[in-house]
């Protein structure tokens, strides 16, 4: 199964594990990702998203949001599902 490229790592704030990702494709909680690049490639689970400090259930293409991320990741990095 191939992965298609949903989103980049625009920033990331190490010390509450959020990056902002700019998205080229809708993602919603519990959707399953890989997130690397630059750096350490890994997956996970989207748990929390958010725009603005307000939860998202569901994000859309072109929205830059806070996802909460597992592991640190670097600015460039792609978001595939």
């Amino acid at each position: 199964m191939d992965k298609k490229p949903i989103g980049k790592i625009m920033h990331y704030f190490p010390k509450v594990g959020v990056a902002v990702v700019e998205l080229s494709a809708d993602m919603k909680v519990g959707d399953v990702v890989t997130i690397g690049g630059k750096s350490e490639t890994f997956d996970q689970t989207i748990k929390s998203m958010q725009i603005e400090k307000t939860p998202l259930q569901v994000a859309k293409k072109g929205q830059a949001i806070g996802l909460k991320v597992d592991k640190p990741v670097k600015e460039g990095d792609i978001v595939w599902r």
